[in-house]
């Protein structure tokens, strides 16, 4: 997501880290300039942003380390701006949440996102219809929470949005939701037509916050059109889409400084799963490549059962470990969204997520051979490994469409890889179940 940023923050330390005198960095902060305009950050953030920096550095002194100080320090001010961070529930369910935003902004498949992070933390969610200006917008929204298993309130006999909200708040309160997320109308362009239908709906709703979901391949567009939402409804708070198809980033640094109101989530991927809340300090340390290990850690904890994990372990160190265990390890891997994502977030990895948007965990070649073939075992040969003779083999490899060596190899590598886990599960625990994983993904199955 923050390539370019990143690569224009490590080439103006690299111009710096063998000279520290004030031609190396006027030099430096010049690059920086230059990067910074062309990743589509305003010209006044830019400028703020350059002599914050250079005030720093004259301050501290002049060096590799003082630049990387003064950078990440100077990023952290614009990005942290006062309020409140993530998703805050109300004081009395249901959390009533406004999803706003223009036309083709990702507006109701954010709203998906957010109703499926929600869900990963144990929250009962509705969502509401009621964009009824676009055409199929109900049923996309339907195919989204069909697809995420979350309840939908929608009214096709009604034009009316404000009886729509009501009717669905009403609905809400019998069923104890935790959570409503009211999916709103957008248009190409902001209007009096559309501001006023939206001040309809907030007063129907009574929400207890307005995001407004912005473009972050709009560019400056983005900022502009949530200062515009800001100033005419009020928003408080701003999630971007489609940003892990900006390598720019630089729409991020303008909403939160021009707009002045906070950041709170991020389209980091196309799947479900791939929404992540906008922390300034963890977001710096990515733009500065230095990954967001605590975001990794949160999210995994989101989708792994600590007493399973641990049933797990137990599993693992007796050599139990079986495919039924594999699948149900890689459904877990799947709700952390997109690799892409994740390698981000590792440090040091950030310059590999580029090589992996195209890689796909779901429907990769290898992991779809491996489920044909599980899928074709009975629960017993699923649970015992042991029992698949040259019989059982030639059943499997008839009904999952391989060929016998493919079905051996496969074999094979499960079984070496859940020897290696035993062997290492007293130390080291859940990372040899990783270990495993990755074994049995990045090997090569005869095609």
């Amino acid at each position: 997501m923050f390539e370019t940023l990143t690569e224009s923050f490590t080439s103006a330390i690299r111009k710096i880290r063998f000279h520290d005198d004030e031609k190396a960095l006027t030099k430096a902060l010049g690059e920086l300039k230059k990067a910074l305009l062309k990743a589509d950050v305003h010209h006044k953030v830019v400028k703020e942003l350059i002599e914050s920096v250079e005030l720093q550095m004259k301050t501290s002194g002049i060096g590799k380390d003082q630049l990387l100080n003064a950078l990440r320090s100077s990023l952290y001010v614009l990005l942290d701006v006062k309020g409140k961070s993530g998703f805050v529930y109300a004081p009395v369910s249901p959390t009533v949440i406004l999803m706003t935003g223009l036309q083709g902004s990702g507006k109701t498949t954010t709203t998906g996102k957010l109703a499926q992070y929600l869900k990963l933390r144990q929250k009962r969610v509705l969502v509401v219809a009621a964009d009824l200006q676009r055409l199929a917008a109900v049923e996309q929204l339907r195919q989204v929470c069909a697809g995420i298993e979350v309840e939908l309130y929608a009214d096709d006999s009604s034009k009316n949005p404000v009886e729509v909200v009501k009717a669905a708040l009403a609905h809400a309160q019998k069923v104890l939701v935790d959570v409503v997320l009211i999916d709103t109308a957008g248009r190409l362009a902001i209007d009096d037509e559309l501001m006023g239908e939206l001040s309809e709906v907030k007063r129907a709703a009574k929400p207890h916050e307005i995001f407004y979901v912005a473009d972050s391949l709009a560019g400056q567009d983005a900022v502009r059109t949530a200062g515009l939402f800001n100033e005419k409804i009020g928003i408080d708070g701003v999630i971007l889409s489609k940003y892990d198809g900006d390598s720019k980033g630089g729409v991020a640094l303008g909403i939160a400084s021009q707009i002045q109101v906070p950041l709170r989530f991020i389209g980091s991927g196309e799947k479900m799963e791939d929404l992540e809340i906008f922390l300034p300090d963890r977001i710096v340390n990515r733009l500065m490549g230095l990954g967001d290990i605590e975001g990794l850690a949160e999210r995994t904890a989101a989708v792994i059962d600590e007493k399973k994990a641990k049933a797990l372990t137990k599993k693992i160190k007796k050599g139990e470990f079986n495919f039924n265990d594999f699948l149900e390890q890689m459904e877990s891997l799947k709700k952390m969204g997109s690799m892409k994502s994740i390698m981000g977030m590792i440090p040091g990895m950030g310059n590999m997520a580029s090589a992996l948007k195209d890689f796909d965990l779901e429907n990769s070649g290898e992991l779809k051979r491996i489920k044909a073939l599980v899928s074709s075992m009975t629960m017993k040969e699923r649970e015992d490994p042991e029992l698949l003779n040259n019989s059982r083999k030639a059943r499997l490899a008839k009904g999952c469409g391989l060929s016998i060596i493919q079905v051996n190899q496969i074999l094979k590598q499960f079984k070496n890889a859940s020897k290696m886990a035993k062997r290492f599960s007293g130390k080291q625990g859940m990372k040899d179940l990783q270990s495993m994983m990755g074994q049995m993904q990045g090997a090569r199955i005869p095609r």
